[in-house]
């Protein structure tokens, strides 16, 4: 079974700076496992079926009139209704005024009021992704996470075979590290990944022969990058003369990471090839590629040749 994340509605609170009107216990200890969102007009109405109380409640300016229309015995009614569900939070938007009865009932039910300043669109919106990208599936992977020319590059590869070395020499070149290492992989939707490093070892290096370096301080605040989405990858690997590589590029092989396949190309290493350009034409390709532009197609069609083309997808076991 897939592992459920959670998010702390303190940090809720201080990412969106929302006003607490009630809350029921200290806000670090109230875990939200849901990243969908619902705007409780139905329920007001009594439709309670296929209503799921783990999520956060909106009310904006629709259900606020709706409420003010209707007398105080019938409103009452209707908002305990929606509170005895055991709610993890209503976040009123527009900085509208609450009822009476919503703190009256927060009290009794223990659910979290807060209020928004925000419109109602833009803080769904704007919740909605923050919801995504703090309970995606993730994984961790060895390797480094870089962004080369706007493209999220993970280079990935046995331990020694020079990722780092390769990482210091693109930061040179002007690229940004994101991670290296440990990878913290999330899926924030189904054809996209993002990665980042985990906090305790953050714009950290390690170069053998010399140990741990800061990148963030040794290179500046422009050589590092919290998180990138992950649009390629690259797997080093110590030159093999018996193996046959790639020469033409035709074919598209892919890796599949929590279920999203991502564009991958094996490099194999030897001394004398500079690896920093190689990663660089690689992630220009790869934006060409995306763009609708295949240079070894093109390169076949002149020569008026019809090679089949297949996508072989390599899998990592990763779930």
């Amino acid at each position: 079974m897939a592992e459920k994340f959670t998010v702390s509605l303190k940090k809720i609170i201080d990412e969106f700076h929302l006003e607490s009107i009630h809350l029921p216990d200290d806000p670090e200890n109230i875990l939200i496992g849901e990243p969908d969102l619902n705007r409780p007009g139905l329920q007001l109405m009594g439709f309670y079926e296929y209503f799921n109380p783990e999520r956060i409640q909106i009310v904006g300016k629709m259900e606020f009139a709706y409420l003010a229309s209707l007398d105080e015995p019938t409103r009452y009614e209707r908002i305990e209704m929606l509170f005895a569900q055991k709610l993890p939070a209503l976040i009123i938007s527009r900085e509208l005024p609450y009822f009476p009865e919503m703190l009256e009932l927060a009290k009794k039910h223990e659910v979290s009021l807060l209020r928004s300043k925000d419109s109602t669109s833009s803080f769904m919106a704007a919740l909605i992704a923050f919801l995504n990208l703090n309970l995606a599936p993730r994984i961790t992977r060895h390797g480094v996470l870089i962004e080369v020319y706007g493209e999220g590059m993970l280079i990935v590869g046995e331990s020694g075979v020079g990722k780092s070395e390769t990482a210091v020499e693109l930061i040179k070149r002007g690229h940004r590290l994101v991670a290296d290492d440990a990878v913290e992989i999330r899926r924030v939707s189904n054809i996209s990944l993002v990665g980042s490093s985990p906090e305790n070892i953050r714009h950290f290096l390690e170069l053998r022969g010399i140990g741990i370096i800061n990148a963030r301080r040794l290179f500046g605040m422009g050589a590092v990058k919290i998180t990138e989405k992950i649009d390629m990858i690259v797997e080093l690997e110590p030159w093999d003369s018996e193996k046959v590589y790639d020469r033409m590029g035709v074919d598209n092989e892919y890796t599949s990471i929590l279920g999203v396949n991502v564009p991958c190309n094996v490099i194999p290493v030897k001394p004398g090839r500079n690896l920093a350009v190689i990663l660089e034409v690689a992630a220009m390709n790869n934006r060409q590629k995306k763009m609708g532009y295949n240079a070894a197609q093109e390169l076949l069609d002149n020569l008026g040749l019809d090679m089949e083309r297949k996508d072989s997808v390599k899998k990592w076991d990763i779930y």
